[in-house]
């Protein structure tokens, strides 16, 4: 009986999610969590779910795995694809196992769609068609995606007026829905319900830098730390394999896209480094403008002197365990 209260009480424990754009110090932060909490850390990114990706992730380490378990990284081959609707049910499946050993999960990442699918649901999506796909990259490779945003305004006009006119990814998955099922992206989404889990209630901590050049230093310092550990071999080994190619959306990561057109020779290696860390700046931005759409999110400064401090007693405070700890 007493098991069963102390299920019950860790099933109601708040839900820790540390959230912040790249380079923000969030893995730092749930590291020196670990010193006070018996957490295990279940990743909240896109890109770390690809093995043989790990420099231009920044995954953590092997020590640091070691110290602390990590959930959803190295789940799949690049060549393979990856969704939010998988993310959330291995998320969902990762809490419950921690939890049954009376541990503490914490969501870290910056893949901002990825803690929606969580929190919110997902729509009922059609599933990618390939053929489908594959037609509307060649319309856009004969007219360009500027034309094709055009396209897709004259059918899902609330879609096409969030996006910009050259991002072929979401432009394209928009058509490709709407191709298929005959429905607008901006319907699907208007149905979208409230979960309905295990009554869960989120403690969402947003590390979110009061300087934003400070921020870009970090970006730049990161990514030639990443260049200085083998970053560009790391994708010469990809490019190499010959069943990937830049259109699949493990090449498509910030870093990753650039070092293939490098490799491909379209560009230098400076041009590459500063492609990256721009595309690495427009990224923290895109994130940073999720999470002011976050609601009820606690915000700390990433540049205080005692930003981590913060983090840990807000984790306290937040009675994060079952009454039996």
């Amino acid at each position: 009986m007493a098991d069963e209260r102390g299920a019950m009480s860790h099933t109601r424990a708040p839900l820790l999610c540390l959230m912040g754009p790249t380079a923000s110090g969030k893995s730092s932060a749930a590291m020196a969590l670990a010193k006070h909490l018996p957490i295990e850390i279940v990743s909240v990114d896109s890109a770390q779910v690809y093995r043989g990706m790990d420099i231009g992730t920044a995954k953590p380490t092997a020590a640091e795995r070691a110290a602390v378990p990590h959930h959803l990284i190295d789940l799949i081959d690049p060549a393979e694809s990856y969704s939010a609707a998988r993310f959330a049910a291995d998320a969902d499946a990762a809490i419950a196992d921690i939890r049954a050993r009376d541990r503490v999960p914490v969501l870290v990442g910056g893949t901002m769609l990825y803690f929606k699918a969580l929190r919110e649901g997902l729509d009922d999506m059609p599933s990618s068609d390939l053929a489908i796909r594959a037609e509307i990259e060649r319309e856009a490779a004969a007219s360009g995606w500027a034309a094709m945003h055009r396209q897709l305004a004259e059918v899902d006009p609330q879609t096409a007026a969030r996006l910009a006119p050259l991002d072929s990814q979401r432009i394209s998955r928009a058509l490709e829905v709407w191709r298929g099922s005959g429905r607008t992206l901006a319907s699907l989404q208007r149905g979208r319900a409230a979960r309905a889990n295990d009554a869960r209630s989120l403690v969402a901590i947003a590390l979110e830098p009061s300087d934003r050049s400070e921020l870009h230093s970090h970006i730049a310092m990161r990514f030639d730390t990443m260049l200085d550990a083998g970053f560009v071999d790391e994708v010469a080994g990809l490019h190499e394999r010959g069943d990937l190619h830049e259109r699949m959306a493990s090449m498509r990561c910030v870093g990753y896209r650039q070092a293939w057109d490098f490799l491909e020779g379209r560009i230098d290696q400076s041009t590459m480094r500063e492609s990256a860390i721009a595309a690495t700046r427009q990224l923290a931005k895109r994130q940073l403008t999720w999470l002011r759409s976050t609601p009820d999110r606690l915000v700390i400064d990433s540049l205080a002197d005692d930003a981590i401090g913060q983090v840990l007693k807000i984790a306290l405070d937040s009675n994060l365990q079952s009454d039996g700890w």
